[in-house]
Formats: C-alpha cells, sequence, structure tokens
C-alpha cells in the first residue's frame, strides 16, 4: 500500500503543477482554447485521482476495518455513492 500512496502524491504534485501552469496561462492572457484544453486536462487528472483514492479507501481503509458483510456492503455503497456525485 505504500507504494500506491507514492504513486497518489506523485500524481497530485503533477496536477498541482498543472494547477499552476493555467494559472500563468490566465494571467499572461492565452488563447481561450489552450486554457480550456489544458483545464480539461486538469479535471481528467483529478478524476483518475479520484478513482485511486476511491479503490485505495476500499482496498486498505475498508477491508482492515470492516466488522461485518453487511457493514462493509453498506460503507462500499457510500463510497461510491459520494464518489459518483461528485464526478
Amino acid at each position: 500500500m505504500e507504494k500506491d500512496k507514492t504513486k497518489l502524491i506523485q500524481r497530485f504534485r503533477r496536477i498541482e503543477g498543472q494547477i499552476r501552469g493555467l494559472q500563468r496561462m490566465i494571467e499572461s492572457g492565452r488563447a481561450c482554447e489552450e486554457i480550456i484544453t489544458q483545464f480539461a486536462s486538469i479535471n481528467g487528472a483529478l478524476k483518475s485521482a479520484g478513482f485511486l483514492i476511491v479503490m485505495y479507501y476500499l482496498n486498505d481503509c475498508l477491508m482492515r476495518n470492516a466488522d461485518s458483510v453487511q457493514n462493509l456492503e453498506k460503507e462500499i455503497e457510500k463510497v461510491i455513492k459520494t464518489y459518483i456525485s461528485s464526478i
């Protein structure tokens, strides 16, 4: 799981760099199409990272702390609903 955390942190650092780049693009008056393309790229990266967080939570946190199958099912449903409603 430590490897997964490292990959996720690296991904967020890349996203952070993309956001800073987007800010510079806006400040310097770059073309709207370029700004929208960069924004779409960031949005896709965030969605992908969000999916990884959900998978990490389900595989690590939830499975380790589940006290019953019924509670596990409820918790999985809650996590998936939360994630889906955010995209």
